[in-house]
């Protein structure tokens, strides 16, 4: 009787500790906003530095890309937000949180090689992202918006992952 016991709550605690871990990955449309949008200004100006240090062609035209498309992903975030009358963070709390997303990136010949390895690691993050909301969102706006933004990120990893071949 006792090992019956032991196995019922043991499976008790399996279960409310999975129940947890799944709330955990659950965010509210204000913080998935808040957090997206830290880290599409992150992706925007490791964009625009890339930008300045690089003197590859190709790594140019992928940074204008990234900080063109991520810029609009921001400003449609910033319309559900005010659409659905969200309590959001404000610009100077998601810079702040956006530069502790940012990577370091040394300087000299392999500049090129680890923006193109960091933006491999952040976009691939970013899509995770998209699609755990996609799947998990009630909000309408909300899931056309990563429905809308996760082509865009893929194409961004594709395009990441050949600079990082050609580097």
């Amino acid at each position: 009787m006792r090992r019956m016991a032991t196995r019922i709550r043991t499976a008790s605690i399996a279960v409310l500790l999975g129940l947890g871990a799944s709330s955990a990955f659950a965010q509210s449309p204000a913080e998935f906003i808040n957090e997206a949008s830290a880290q599409g200004v992150a992706d925007i100006e490791a964009s625009r530095l890339a930008h300045q240090k690089t003197t590859a062609i190709e790594v140019k035209d992928y940074t204008i890309q990234v900080i063109n498309d991520r810029t609009t992903a921001n400003q449609h975030l910033a319309k559900i937000a005010r659409k659905l009358e969200l309590p959001v963070a404000d610009r100077e709390e998601v810079v702040s949180k956006a530069k502790t997303l940012m990577p370091e990136v040394q300087d000299g010949d392999a500049f090129d090689q680890a923006y193109a390895a960091s933006q491999v690691k952040t976009t691939q993050e970013a899509i995770a992202q998209l699609q755990r909301e996609a799947q998990t969102t009630q909000v309408p706006e909300i899931k056309a918006f990563a429905e809308e933004t996760l082509p865009k990120l893929e194409n961004h990893l594709q395009r990441a992952r050949a600079l990082q071949a050609s580097r």
